[in-house]
């Protein structure tokens, strides 16, 4: 009797998933196709169910929608007749979102030549650093995730303050005249520190511009440091959760903030790496904000700057440092640029990136903020072509030299052919 219940249960139990998957066929869902407005606090369900489909890390319809019904019961921890509804309700919203016109369908196809185009006619985020803004491709790109790692004490936060402020800097003098997001996940954000470096912001601008003396003076009788700071809208987050709703909130925000230029979280990995047990859940809940952050640098134009931690990793016998979250998290990021000490002194390494080579640059962090260790730094921020193919050498010359510094020990790497 015991063996004709199990197999009456396991019979009920793959006609339920027989039929949804023949409902999700008749509805034509496609995944590829998903809308990323579509996210599953809009489904008609109860607010529990809701509460634990974020919880488990099932933010959108897409990865909702590719869940079986065994494994969505097992993550939200409800009956599998439960899940099957979940799943029915979803499908339908999508199905009605199609026939409304709202879907991403692919309408028409975009030349490499406009694409082209348009990533030159971006803006960059200058860094203060010449030599780091060089190797950059100019600064910190829009419409990418840029993921800053390294040691603690090596300037990630510094460089996060420094991003808020230099994004404000007006299009008259090469800045993109926006606004920052800053989230806060570690309270290592000082407003004092970004005091100064919009004090020192203010004083480059007048350095570097001294052929427009005039607009400058006009511009500064309205002007002043506290005005950076109310450019900077600031988030503490102190939780995983929190963290996980702020990113949902990101969308809402930005589109009543439509000059909000840069996201910066500080850091990325700070809640994630202790009280996890779930391995899955958190690459998946990791996986889910990467994707909306990446959506938001693309929907708004805007840059995504993502500082991470180091820890350590058993590799042949000894323990190394490498960045947290492992090599899957890697992936998730456009730009990946490792902070490290050599010596007494402070490098900035392109260690991924689609559209930049891999190259090394030197840079400091002085009372002023993140500047150049070369004397006399100040530079006008718009070289000549001359400048730029020699900054271009010196890369490569620096990158040569690479392999053989303190950084072999703390991340080992097969060299790179540029």
């Amino acid at each position: 009797m015991r063996i004709l219940n199990s197999f009456i249960r396991k019979k009920k139990k793959n006609h339920l998933e027989e039929q949804y998957r023949i409902y999700k066929y008749q509805i034509g869902t496609n995944f590829e196709r998903e809308n990323p407005q579509m996210e599953v606090s809009s489904l008609p369900i109860s607010a529990s169910l809701r509460a634990k489909l974020i919880s488990a890390g099932y933010s959108s319809l897409s990865s909702l929608l590719s869940a079986s019904c065994s494994d969505l019961a097992r993550d939200l921890k409800i009956s599998e007749n439960e899940a099957i509804g979940i799943l029915r309700v979803a499908s339908q919203r999508k199905g009605s979102e199609r026939s409304n016109g709202t879907s991403s369908i692919v309408n028409g196809a975009q030349t490499a030549w406009d694409m082209l185009n348009e990533e030159e006619s971006l803006g960059r985020i200058t860094t203060s650093c010449s030599e780091l803004d060089d190797i950059l491709g100019g600064g910190i790109s829009c419409k990418e995730v840029t993921e800053i790692g390294g040691v603690p004490g090596i300037g990630k936060t510094q460089l996060g303050i420094q991003l808020a402020v230099n994004v404000q800097i007006p299009m008259d003098y090469g800045g993109l005249q926006g606004k920052a997001i800053y989230i806060d996940t570690e309270g290592s954000f000082m407003v004092e520190r970004a005091l100064q470096i919009a004090e020192a912001c203010l004083e480059d601008m007048q350095e570097y511009h001294g052929f427009l003396k005039k607009d400058l003076q006009a511009c500064q009788l309205n002007r002043k440091p506290e005005d950076f700071l109310e450019n900077i809208f600031y988030f503490r987050v102190c939780s995983y959760t929190e963290q996980i709703a702020v990113v949902n909130y990101l969308d809402k925000f930005i589109s009543e903030h439509k000059d909000v230029k840069v996201v910066i979280i500080d850091s990325i990995t700070f809640h994630f790496r202790q009280d996890f047990d779930d391995m899955a859940l958190r690459t998946r809940l990791l996986g889910g904000m990467a994707l909306k952050l990446m959506k938001l640098a693309k929907k708004y134009t805007l840059a995504v700057v993502l500082l991470n931690q180091v820890t350590t990793k058993y590799i042949e016998g000894s323990y190394q440092l490498t960045l947290a979250l492992g090599d899957s998290w890697s992936h998730a990021c456009t730009n990946r640029v490792i902070l490290y000490w050599n010596g007494n002194e402070r490098y900035a390494y392109i260690d991924k990136s689609p559209s930049i080579r891999s190259a090394s640059a030197q840079y400091s962090v002085t009372g002023r903020g993140i500047r150049s260790s070369v004397s006399n730094c100040k530079r006008v921020k718009m070289m000549s072509r001359v400048r730029i193919m020699e900054a271009d050498t010196n890369a490569c010359i620096k990158l040569d030299c690479l392999y053989h510094t303190p950084w072999d020990a703390a991340f080992p790497r097969t060299r790179m052919n540029v």
